[in-house]
């Protein structure tokens, strides 16, 4: 997979994106609910912004039954996934990560029994 640069950090730049895109290194695949619960944004603004990520490799998309589940492209190249590790490393101890992170941790009821109210 080829990233382009520009179109890789024009998407980090956005602070939902860039949001979404720190749990996801985080935690490997989520749930669009997750998202909405971590991030306390509306779904139609979170599915906005996968399918922008998507759109733009960054992200991969997997449905199981109603549910959209999403994890960072496997195929970034090497560049790009140095990139979301030292991102993820830089920013996990400050605001709003930090909330976005425990907010999801403390979610009742998160996939894998029933998903998403």
């Amino acid at each position: 997979m080829q990233a382009d640069p520009e179109i890789f950090f024009q998407m980090l730049a956005d602070a939902t994106r860039l949001r979404i895109t720190v749990l996801l290194q985080s935690h490997g695949e989520l749930c669009v609910c997750e998202l909405t619960h971590a991030l306390s944004l509306s779904q139609p603004k979170i599915s906005r912004h996968l399918g922008q990520l998507r759109e733009s490799g960054l992200v991969q998309a997997r449905r199981a039954g109603r549910w959209m589940y999403y994890r960072a492209h496997p195929d970034l190249p090497a560049w790009a996934l140095g990139v979301l590790q030292s991102t993820f490393g830089g920013v996990m101890e400050l605001s709003p990560y930090r909330e976005d992170a425990l907010s999801l941790q403390q979610m009742p009821d998160r996939p894998g029994a029933s998903c998403c109210a």
